[in-house]
């Protein structure tokens, strides 16, 4: 079973990286670009074939490890 952990900043949190990139983006001819946001996408392979109990236990990681839960916000997808 797979699992992928989107993570991204919370709305209000500054993103340093994202200014960057936006900045970078209109110094390179993309004008239409109002915003960038950057984050990180997780894929775990899991042993387990229970979606709930995979679900719960990725809940965990990110909780625990995977996320800074008091800056960031996570979505899980599990792919059987």
């Amino acid at each position: 079973m797979k699992a992928i952990v989107n993570i991204q900043l919370k709305p209000g949190v500054l993103d340093p990286q994202g200014k960057a990139v936006h900045h970078a983006l209109g110094a390179l001819g993309f004008e239409d670009v109002e915003s960038v946001r950057i984050g990180k996408q997780i894929v775990l392979e899991l042993r387990q074939s229970d979606a709930a109990k995979a679900r719960e236990e990725v809940t965990r990681m990110c909780e625990e490890l995977l996320a800074n839960t008091v800056i960031e916000d996570y979505e899980i997808e599990i792919l059987s």
